[in-house]
C-alpha cells in the first residue's frame, strides 16, 4: 500500500487527527498533486487553526503556485497563531519566509 493510500487508511479511522491530515498534505506535495496539497492544508486549518505547521507548508505551496497575496496571509495567520500558542521557532520561520517573499 502506498503512503497516500495507508495515511487515508488511518484518516477512516481518526478523521480528526491533525498530524495524519498534514501528514497526507505533505505527501501530495511530493508528487506534485498541488491541489491535493492545498485542499489538505485548508480543510487541517479549518478543523484545527492552531496547527501551526501546516501554515508554513501552505504558504510555501501557495508561493509556488505564484499566488504570493495568498502566501503571505498564510504566514501573517501562521505568526498570529504561532504567536498564540507561544511557538516562537515556528514563528520565526514564518517570520523569514514572509520576508523572504
Amino acid at each position: 500500500m502506498d503512503r497516500i493510500a495507508q495515511l487515508k487508511a488511518f484518516l477512516a479511522e481518526s478523521p480528526a487527527d491533525s498530524f495524519l491530515r498534514h501528514a497526507l498534505a505533505l505527501e501530495y506535495i511530493k508528487i506534485n498533486d498541488d491541489r491535493s496539497a492545498r485542499e489538505a492544508f485548508e480543510a487541517l486549518l479549518a478543523n484545527d487553526p492552531k496547527y501551526v505547521g501546516s501554515y508554513y507548508h501552505l504558504g510555501k505551496l501557495l508561493e509556488r503556485l505564484g499566488e504570493q497575496h495568498a502566501a503571505i496571509a498564510a504566514y501573517e495567520k501562521g505568526m498570529e497563531v504561532a504567536r498564540e500558542v507561544r511557538d516562537m521557532h515556528a514563528y520565526n520561520e514564518l517570520q523569514a519566509a514572509r520576508e523572504d517573499l
